[in-house]
């Protein structure tokens, strides 16, 4: 019998998450994660404030590292195949391979141009102007901003909005061609409008990445995610395909969450 073309097949993973405790000093924080993340799809983490998923985010690309006293106690983490938690790792190859999107938009007080140009050059991943500037165009088309901003290239991106600087944010991510791009409530600062943008934005994305994003909103994890995980006390209540998790939930304490019994 014939394989199954690759259109067919299942998406690789793209993150191996087994059995992983996590401490914030002598505080446990997540208790016995294991999930396995797609690869071209949008994965959203949900549950109330404190259960743990922003938290979990920041392990994937090992930011918890600058908290002294966080640590993985138990478990394993791989991203690509690769476990991220061995010694051997470079953490900033990792940044680089693991993109992150923080809530508030964090552009750098220079230019439009060099703001998605940073990276690129921080990493040493371009040769010549000619290619640094088609990076650079090729990420802010890729953001959906290069029509916005084409013409203000060398202004601050301080003098942006609030929703592109959330695009340009995405868009110096997406330049060092990140494996997956990491997105932690990225809409909670903006209005209605430019979260749609942004929203858009990820809908569009998952064609070439694996997005991971942390969010309050449920309406918004319905509308953007393939799958979706609940947490709750540092647990992972139930992971499924979104569908599932907002209209059949297994757990009786997924369903209480979703329907705003609490949190």
């Amino acid at each position: 019998m014939a394989s199954d073309s690759p259109d067919t097949q299942e998406p690789r993973p793209a993150i191996e998450v087994g059995g992983m405790d996590f401490c914030y000093g002598h505080t446990m924080a997540l208790k016995d994660i294991s999930l396995t993340v797609a690869d071209r799809k949008v994965t959203a983490f949900i549950g109330p404030s404190g259960c743990g998923k922003s938290t979990l985010l920041r392990c994937l690309n090992r930011m918890n590292d600058e908290i002294p006293g966080a640590r993985v106690t138990k478990g394993s983490i791989r991203v690509g195949g690769i476990d991220i938690l061995h010694k051997s790792v470079d953490v900033v190859k990792l940044r680089r391979e693991v993109g992150m999107v923080f809530q508030k938009s964090n552009p750098f007080p220079y230019s439009i141009f060099d703001n998605v140009a940073f990276g690129l050059r921080l990493h040493g991943s371009v040769v010549g102007k000619s290619e640094l500037e088609g990076r650079v165009e090729a990420a802010l088309r890729s953001a959906a901003l290069w029509d916005e901003v084409k013409d203000r290239l060398r202004e601050s991106a301080l003098g942006l909005s609030g929703g592109q600087q959330q695009r340009l944010c995405i868009a110096r991510s997406l330049a060092v061609n990140p494996r997956v791009v990491l997105m932690d409530e990225p809409c909670s600062a903006l209005d209605p409008i430019a979260t749609a943008r942004v929203e858009d934005l990820i809908r569009e994305l998952r064609e070439r990445y694996c997005i991971v994003i942390v969010t309050h909103s449920m309406q918004q994890a319905s509308r953007v995610s393939d799958q979706t995980a609940f947490f709750y006390l540092g647990e992972l209540v139930e992971f499924a395909d979104t569908m599932v998790i907002f209209s059949n939930p297994a757990n009786k304490l997924t369903e209480n969450y979703i329907r705003g019994t609490f949190g």
